[in-house]
């Protein structure tokens, strides 16, 4: 009789994963700049904050690395105090995630079963269809306008029986522009009550449109509708990993039933409080990012770029077929864009070097592309 043991390992991999793998899309990450000789290189496509963390939030966050050898407090219970006191709400509005998508996720797994339907503006935050699919519910996509704006109007005309979950990112990633406060109550009047609305704000603080909604108003007014909120981008915590939701107490408790435990490190906890304490500081840096992006879209405009009306710490480009070709132009020059194939490029508003690099090489892609 042979020895089991003595016989030859299997080379072929036959694990059975989710047939719902096949159909997602990859989420594809911002790049590294590459090195280009004689020429600073800079990373503008992922919407990072260009400034290094505060002083005062790197000692707190210091501070807290020498116990990391400690799980962190599960509950949170001091940033979703600081949390509801920043928001003018109740800590038991208030659930944590490893950043907003961490949250976005734990929505999609309370709201739905498999070939239940989430509803949501496209093209727009690229992780929407992969944490659909993922918790096996479909998307369904309803094109922006002419001006790269969500369709309100259309989007509640695909709300059907099977929907749990309507997505509405303001301001719009990639594209910039934000909805209004009218369309918005218009929009909510249409939805049933028992489907669950997100607005996804993760570049509130970047938003001077006069008309935007006062998002945890219009949630203290619809007990079915969600604010969403990172701390990744104006604040500049991006690699803390942490974002936050406003809901109703029942939806809140949902959530942070769905949550990984101890998802939310200390550093990261500690990290939100230092910078309430330094809001300031934080205020006047995201000033000058605005400054900068209105000179960056006078720049484009003047130049002849027809852009949307970014709201966002991006511009968007719309590109089209020649997309690839643009972003490919901009790495061999030392700026990394995120292209997205026929469409168009996005590309965050970055250290000031970075900023006018941009206009110069839009400007000489519009010379050779004449």
């Amino acid at each position: 009789m042979s020895d089991p043991t003595s016989q030859a390992p299997s080379t072929s991999d036959q694990v059975r994963l989710r047939g719902a793998l096949d159909a997602l899309p990859a989420y594809k990450p911002g790049k590294p700049a590459p090195a280009v000789e004689g020429l600073t290189a800079y990373k503008v496509s992922s919407n990072e904050n260009p400034y290094p963390p505060l002083p005062s939030v790197q000692d707190a966050v210091s501070n807290a690395a020498q116990t990391f050898n400690r799980y962190p407090d599960m509950g949170a219970a001091a940033m979703l105090a600081g949390i509801a006191d920043h928001c003018g709400v109740q800590p038991e509005n208030v659930a944590i995630g490893t950043g907003s998508v961490g949250v976005l996720q734990q929505l999609v797994q309370i709201t739905c079963d498999p070939g239940d339907e989430v509803v949501y503006a496209w093209r727009s935050f690229e992780a929407y269809p992969i944490v659909i699919g993922l918790a096996g519910a479909q998307s369904v996509q309803v094109p922006l306008d002419a001006e790269a704006r969500h369709d309100l109007d259309a989007m509640a005309d695909a709300i059907t029986d099977r929907t749990r979950l309507v997505l509405v990112c303001t301001p719009n990633n990639p594209t910039g522009p934000s909805v209004r406060a009218d369309e918005l109550d218009a929009f909510l009047a249409k939805v049933p009550t028992d489907v669950l609305v997100v607005i996804d704000e993760a570049y509130l603080e970047f938003n001077e449109s006069d008309e935007t909604p006062d998002a945890l108003a219009v949630q203290a007014a619809h007990p079915n509708v969600v604010v969403l909120r990172t701390f990744s981008k104006a604040y500049g915590l991006a690699g803390l990993r942490v974002g936050y939701a406003v809901a109703s107490p029942r939806v809140a408790e949902a959530l942070r039933k769905a949550a990984v435990p101890f998802g939310v490190s200390q550093l990261a906890q500690d990290a939100v409080l230092a910078s309430f304490e330094a809001m300031d500081e934080l205020d006047e840096r995201v000033a000058a990012l605005k400054i900068q992006r209105r000179q960056v879209v006078d720049a484009l405009t003047e130049q002849g770029w027809e852009i949307p009306e970014s709201q966002a710490n991006f511009v968007w480009l719309p590109l089209g077929d020649q997309t690839m070709d643009f972003a490919a132009f901009a790495g061999e020059n030392g700026l990394v864009v995120r292209p997205f194939a026929g469409e168009g490029a996005r590309v965050t508003i970055g250290e000031d070097e970075a900023n006018v690099r941009l206009i110069d090489l839009c400007r000489q892609w519009r010379e050779r592309t004449a």
